[in-house]
């Protein structure tokens, strides 16, 4: 935990230079990525759409990001990560500046929305699997668990105050101002990363790198990667279980939660309240998985899925808004328990070289039906009403989490006990939420 000298709290011993920066950065762009999906909700209302055009801008967003993930990941085990992150904050900082105009000026149409949102997910399929590898590469491997507990736990602070301040100013100023903070925070986030320095790999790392650049071309590296995600059956079972789930999720959060917000709970500033309680939850699962170590990762890890279903079941029955607010809060710890276990998995078990690309069919795997989700939720809607659709979306959460652990390998990896050797020393496994991390919902998550 951080020193105190003089009455000034200081970071701890381990975190250096490239840590701080890119916790920092992190910070900054949560802060407005917390609020963009909850004003871009609300300006596709107030151009008079409803359930159908939320996914229909969603959706073309996950679309992208699917389509571009391995491709990403390829070039993420290629050029220096820190690089491609700058690129893609950059990238995102201007389709989201644009959409800010149009929705400022009131001359926003769908299909302009719809094609920002694709252009933001293509940035974000680059930025994902680099940002894999950055954060645990800048600590010691003893301290990788703390340290990436830690930057989660900054991260989703920042997302407390964005989630409640982008509700408030879509209620007070309109969503295009909150996109339009949305996008000067990925630009300050890009230039805070143009400062740092990238690692310096040694050892074991070193010759890792070397042969990647050696290697014979992309599509190669993607059957490298291919082989090692399917030759583990607990990763690709995981990332298949959490693909429908992440649908579901979606569907409840992105499309249909806004709905019962805007019909229910009294627009914009309540939604962005029972977001910024999933933020706490989250800073609140930080803080519990700095202290908690449990030895059965995925079994701890899908205890924590579990409660994704929360939200959605809460939302279907009417509850109120601090009982909304509570499962919403329970959903955040469940993420925060669920993504550090995660990363400890693939940290021991991964190949360094192969990294990005594993993460990359990780990040693709548990989107790739999340565009179904999105675009589902107006006609299950339709058919079983909102709250059905909500129920069922809560129901095929629960259930999903219940049969992965039919999988032995699911129920039985186990934190190692001793240091493994470097050469098997891992990058941390992506945030498994929208919310919850400045990246998209993924099993991989955020919930960043």
């Amino acid at each position: 935990m951080p020193n105190r000298t003089k009455g000034h709290p200081r970071p701890p011993a381990w975190a250096g230079r490239e840590y701080l920066i890119q916790t920092g950065a992190t910070v900054v762009s949560g802060l407005g990525n917390a609020g963009a999906p909850i004003a871009t909700a609300f300006a596709l209302l107030r151009m008079g759409g409803g359930a159908a055009a939320i996914g229909y801008v969603t959706g073309a967003r996950l679309a992208a990001i699917v389509l571009f993930l391995l491709i990403g990941g390829a070039v993420a085990d290629r050029l220096p990560r820190h690089r491609v992150m700058v690129a893609a904050n950059i990238g995102n900082a201007l389709s989201q500046a644009a959409l800010a105009a149009l929705v400022l000026t009131g001359s926003a149409r769908l299909w302009q929305v719809v094609l920002l949102a694709a252009a933001n997910g293509i940035g974000q399929a680059f930025y994902a699997p680099a940002a894999e590898g950055m954060i645990m590469e800048s600590v010691d491997q003893e301290q990788a668990p703390r340290a990436f507990a830690l930057f989660r736990t900054a991260l989703n602070t920042a997302q407390i105050g964005g989630a409640a301040l982008g509700g408030a100013l879509v209620a007070a100023v309109g969503p295009g101002w909150v996109l339009a903070l949305d996008a000067t925070t990925l630009a300050a986030a890009g230039a805070l990363r143009l400062c740092l320095r990238g690692p310096a790999p040694t050892g074991p790392a070193a010759g890792a790198t070397a042969e990647r650049e050696a290697g014979p071309g992309m599509l190669a590296d993607l059957r490298e990667g291919w082989r090692e995600f399917t030759s583990r059956r607990w990763l690709w079972a995981v990332v298949v279980q959490y693909g429908v789930v992440n649908a579901c999720l979606i569907a409840a959060e992105s499309v249909l939660g806004p709905l019962v917000a805007d019909q229910r709970l009294g627009g914009p500033r309540p939604w962005g309240l029972v977001n910024a309680a999933m933020g706490a939850g989250l800073v609140a699962g930080g803080l519990l998985m700095v202290r908690w170590q449990p030895r059965r990762l995925l079994l701890a890890g899908t205890a924590g899925v579990l409660l994704f279903a929360l939200p959605a079941a809460t939302l279907a029955a009417g509850a109120p808004l601090a009982v909304l607010g509570g499962a919403m809060f329970a959903s955040g710890v469940g993420g925060t328990v669920y993504g550090v276990c995660w990363m400890i998995a693939l940290q021991q078990e991964i190949p360094a070289a192969s990294f990005s690309r594993v993460a990359a069919y990780d990040w693709c795997g548990s989107v790739a039906l999340a565009p179904v989700g999105t675009m589902a939720a107006a006609p299950l809607a339709g058919g079983l009403g909102l709250n059905g659709a909500l129920w069922a979306c809560a129901g095929g959460m629960t259930l999903l989490s219940l049969l992965v652990l039919a999988v032995p390998e699911v129920r039985q990896l186990s934190r190692m006990t001793a240091d493994p050797p470097p050469a098997v020393l891992r990058p941390p496994a992506p945030a498994p939420a929208a919310a919850r991390s400045e990246a998209v919902p993924t099993a991989a998550e955020a919930a960043a």
